[in-house]
């Protein structure tokens, strides 16, 4: 039987030698190896800065008792922003402000889209930056949804429009904020994991008596193989309507979430209350002069009595 070795006489293991040039494999993820950033040295000047990335969010909601047809245009907004969020119909009593900003909290978004609708009849639209502002009321008139109109025009469901502004809304302030309020909101971000990398319809807000005028255009090319457009070759591009289509009155803008000083208010907007009951009064004067003329015959006649007929009883024998 062999003798153990003593402690000092085993031999040492073989140092491990470490490059000092080896580079770090970098680290592997779903879309292939991402490259490590490059560390910055303080002596650099000019370090590299990381671009702005927009991670827009809109929550689109509805409050509780809405039509049918508001609750298809709202369907159809959800289907054209595939940045947005639905959620759950909201109680439009009470203090629906602060149940609105905590919902747009807890669902990660930045921006809301509130449909509220009135007596069954009216819909008013909240177009809201959260949680600090500002918001903008509005009276949605002339709606016409996707499956009433039945137009021709298509496109990919979750492509970037182009958005185009009529010339008006750099007159005044207020249309200014609404340009830039509707820009973030309708602007579909880029890169966005829900949408496709194409712009194949464009969102036209023209301005007219005031109102906010919507239209989705399809932008259709000759679809022929031996005819190839050149970038830039807009005549031969034309514009098919998609649809839906409405008309915003806006009515106040406030410097809060669905709320706070008021920045501007419409001077030339009549609630649709005060145009049903000039309604029923222009119908009750239409009533009340049947009422005058009947009375007005009943003093003719009293004060002009016929003449009694000398032959009125002559075959009554």
């Amino acid at each position: 039987m062999g003798k153990k070795r003593k402690q000092s006489e085993r031999a040492a293991p073989a140092a491990v030698v470490e490059e000092e040039n080896v580079e770090e494999r970098p680290k592997r993820t779903l879309f292939g190896f991402k490259d490590k950033p490059e560390e910055k040295n303080e002596g650099d000047e000019n370090p590299q800065t990381v671009g702005f990335r927009n991670k827009e969010k809109v929550l689109v909601t509805c409050s509780r008792r809405i039509s049918y047809r508001y609750r298809h245009l709202m369907l159809n907004l959800v289907d054209l922003l595939p940045h947005c969020k639905k959620d759950n119909k909201v109680e439009a009593k009470g203090s629906k402000g602060a149940a609105l900003n905590e919902l747009v909290e807890l669902k990660s978004c930045s921006s809301c889209l509130f449909f509220e609708c009135r007596k069954g009849k009216d819909l008013y639209m909240w177009m809201s930056k959260c949680p600090n502002g500002p918001s903008v009321k509005f009276l949605v008139n002339a709606v016409h949804t996707m499956e009433e109109l039945k137009l021709t025009g298509n496109h990919l469901k979750g492509s970037r429009p182009i958005l185009t502004f009529s010339s008006d809304f750099d007159k005044s302030p207020h249309w200014q904020l609404l340009k830039e309020m509707i820009t973030q909101i309708f602007g579909i971000p880029k890169d966005h994991r829900k949408s496709k990398p194409y712009h194949d319809h464009l969102f036209v807000f023209s301005i007219a008596d005031d109102h906010i005028w919507f239209r989705n255009y399809q932008i259709s090319c000759p679809n022929n193989s031996q005819l190839k457009l050149e970038r830039g070759d807009l005549d031969k591009m034309t514009l098919i309507e998609v649809g839906p289509r409405f008309c915003l009155n806006p009515i106040k803008m406030f410097g809060g979430s669905f709320g706070g000083p008021t920045l501007y208010e419409n001077p030339f907007y009549v609630s649709p209350n005060q145009i049903r009951s000039l309604e029923k009064r222009k119908k009750a004067g239409k009533y009340a002069k049947k009422v005058k003329a009947k009375t007005r015959r009943k003093m003719h006649e009293m004060e002009n009595p016929l003449e009694v007929d000398e032959f009125a009883d002559m075959w009554k024998d």
